[in-house]
Order: C-alpha cells, then sequence, then structure tokens
C-alpha cells in the first residue's frame, strides 16, 4: 500500500473533484483535504474521512476514496494554513466559483512564504482556455506588489476529459458523497506549467503544448457531445439519455461530422501535435464512450447552459471562428449553432436551466442575430456566414 505522506489541497468537493482529481492523486499517495462552501459535504467528508465513486461501465465497480477531510471556505484561517503546508493544490469549482478561490489561495500563498518559502504547484481543473493566464492576472491583482508569484507559483493548465453524469435527487440523498463516473481516467497536464518535480501517478499525462490539448477536448469532445445533444433533441425531443438518441444513425453520424471537420481546423492551428490517424481514433472513442448506456448521461445535463456554451471561446463558436479565420469548412459546425438555438430540455423534474429562460426570451425579444453576436461576440463576416442558416429568425 501507498503511504500518505503528501497532500494535496483541492479546492471544489464537486463531482469532478471527487470522481476524478481526489481520486488520482489519493492513489498516488496523497491525503485529500477539501476547501468547499457546502458545509453538508464538507461535515459528512469529515465524518466519514472516505467515500465511494461508482464507475459505470458494462462492469460496475466500487472505487473507495480514503484519508480524506474537509474544510469550509469560509473558514480563512484553516485555509491558509493548509495551504502553507500543502505538497501540491487544484482547483476544481467551474467558472462561478473561480475568483473568490483565487483570492483565498492568494492569502495562503502569502502565508506559506512567510513560513517556507516553498514554491507550490496549482492544477487548474478547469474546462478554460488560457486558464494559466487567467489565474495569474487574478492573483496578481490579489498578492502584495512584489510577491515572486513566477518563482513560488507553478500554474498548471489541465484537458478535463472525464465525463461524470448529474445524479438524481434520491441517488444523491441516499449518500451525499457518493459520486458516479466514466471509467476514463487521465488527466492531461501541462508538462511546463511546474515549478516542482512533476508528481508520478498513474493517469497523469504530462504533455508539451498544452494548449493544443485543451483545444482538442474543446473542439472535438466538447463540441461534439452539444452536436449530439442538439441535433438529436430536434429530432428526437422525447429522449432523456445520451445513449438513446445516438442509437439513431443520422444522429451518430452528423456528431462524427462535426468532429471530424473541427478535427481538420485543430490540425492546422496546431501543425505536427497531431496526426489524422490519431484524431479519428479519438473520435470514435468518444462516441462511444457517449453511448455508454450504464453512465446515464442525459441529453439536458450536456446541452443546457446555452448561454455558457455559445460563448465565444467555448465549444461550438471557438472552432467556429478558428475555421473561418482559416478559410476552413465549417458548414457541420454552423448546422450545431443552429440547432443550439430550438434546445428546450428539461431537468428530471421537468425544470428549465434558469439562463436557458433567459436566453430564449432575448431571442423573442431582440432576436437571433443581436443574441448570437453578443454572447459569441460574432464579427460581421461571421453573421454573414450563419444567416443562411436563420433565414427567418
Amino acid at each position: 500500500m501507498i503511504p500518505f505522506s503528501k497532500k494535496l489541497v483541492l479546492f471544489g468537493a464537486g463531482r469532478i473533484g471527487r470522481s476524478f482529481i481526489a481520486y488520482l492523486f489519493n492513489q498516488g499517495g496523497y491525503e485529500v483535504v477539501f476547501v468547499d462552501i457546502d458545509k453538508q459535504l464538507i461535515d459528512a467528508l469529515n465524518i466519514k474521512r472516505g467515500y465511494d465513486v461508482i464507475v459505470k461501465s458494462e462492469q460496475e465497480e466500487k472505487l473507495h476514496i480514503n484519508v480524506v477531510r474537509g474544510v469550509l471556505a469560509e473558514n480563512t484561517k484553516q485555509v491558509t494554513k493548509e495551504i502553507a503546508t500543502a505538497d501540491i493544490l487544484a482547483v476544481s469549482v467551474g467558472a462561478k466559483g473561480l475568483d473568490s478561490s483565487i483570492h483565498l489561495i492568494s492569502l495562503g500563498l502569502v502565508k506559506r512564504y512567510k513560513k517556507s518559502r516553498i514554491p507550490l504547484d496549482i492544477i487548474i481543473a478547469e474546462n478554460l482556455r488560457n486558464g494559466a493566464e487567467y489565474m495569474k492576472e487574478k492573483l496578481v491583482h490579489f498578492l502584495p506588489e512584489r510577491f515572486p508569484v513566477d518563482r513560488m507559483v507553478g500554474l498548471v493548465e489541465t484537458s478535463i476529459g472525464k465525463m461524470v453524469p448529474i445524479m438524481t435527487k434520491e441517488e444523491s440523498e441516499r449518500d451525499i458523497l457518493q459520486v458516479f463516473a466514466e471509467p476514463y481516467c487521465t488527466l492531461i497536464v501541462d508538462k511546463q506549467g511546474f515549478v516542482n518535480p512533476i508528481p508520478v501517478i498513474d493517469g497523469l499525462a504530462p504533455k508539451t503544448n498544452i494548449k493544443a490539448w485543451v483545444d482538442r477536448k474543446l473542439f472535438i469532445h466538447n463540441l461534439g457531445h452539444v452536436a449530439a445533444a442538439y441535433f438529436g433533441y430536434f429530432h428526437y425531443p422525447g429522449h432523456i439519455y445520451m445513449f438513446e438518441i445516438l442509437e439513431h444513425k443520422e444522429v451518430e453520424d452528423f456528431t462524427r461530422e462535426v468532429m471530424m471537420q473541427s478535427s481538420k481546423i485543430l490540425q492546422v492551428m496546431y501543425p505536427g501535435v497531431f496526426t489524422e490517424r490519431h484524431l479519428k481514433d479519438h473520435i470514435e472513442d468518444l462516441i462511444s464512450r457517449f453511448q455508454n448506456k450504464a453512465l446515464g448521461d442525459t441529453v439536458f445535463r450536456v446541452g443546457c447552459d446555452l448561454q455558457r456554451k455559445l460563448g465565444r471561446d467555448d465549444r461550438i463558436l471557438a472552432p467556429f471562428k478558428s475555421g473561418i479565420k482559416q478559410d476552413l469548412p465549417i458548414n457541420e459546425i454552423a448546422q450545431v449553432i443552429f440547432y443550439s438555438s430550438f434546445f428546450r430540455k428539461k431537468d428530471e423534474n421537468g425544470e428549465f436551466l434558469r439562463s436557458d429562460v433567459e436566453f430564449h426570451e432575448m431571442i423573442e425579444e431582440k432576436g437571433i442575430k443581436e443574441v448570437l453576436s453578443t454572447l459569441g461576440d460574432l464579427s460581421p463576416v461571421e453573421w454573414k456566414y450563419l444567416v443562411q442558416f436563420f433565414p427567418q429568425r
């Protein structure tokens, strides 16, 4: 058994944090200290000191994670103490919680600098393009003027490819800490982002050109997933699960065509990083993973949050804009934008995501051109291409 001789401080005790980041480092011999705003979760972690990850596939597997505890984010004194004595830190809180987490981290870094001056690597486990630049900008804002950020902090971008479905209310209430996940468990990290030696952990995959790998996730995995959800919902609105809509050949074919088109853009953006064979194999593997019945991933989860997913740097418009810039075919990607504007899927409780209601209200009030142009920062050239898909809207 690997001794638990090191400590990971992990901001975010959510589904990705518990099922993926904590699991990898825990298996590598790290005690995991979760920092979160959810008192119920933190209390449960401190009582049980462990939890289960249920791996959903043809052969269901239960993985037990132990040597964990939690600290409430509002307990600034304890959080900064944990950061000051951490071997490594990770952030997996989502866009809404990132700034407040960075502020807390900055306080911990100041305490650490006074205590030991030992550098600290921060794993940015977020689906965020240019995550290291964003975090550095925020840290510099919060830290003292002459704090040696470049020497004291390693900012390690990642590509998060693991799929973790939303659990039902009944499943969550049965065990607040238990989490479902797919078998895939590889964390791609920026090899050049570390200031300390890279941890030797199974499942950690250091890459030299991390931006290419982040965009591979965005341009192929994320884009393909919503392509299936939006196209599938448009033609089969009654289906609940992703595997159901992908049982229809036309949905699978459309999803594959979208990802293949985007892969061509990716290859031009990052020459020499990905071979055509590699990307084709990756696409087929993704389609197989999207069809995982045991995972129970829903069309709602994959497709909701339209305002974010139609942002200029997100999964649809980022490859769309890059394709126009490179003068490459983007007709399949443009169709995903078209189908997204019809997406009105409800969750298991029969409710829409509030921001999606606002999205459709804005379309009714302002029209599709203004809404998409604002969300995606579309240029006249980009809208001119898109308008052929929205002649009556």
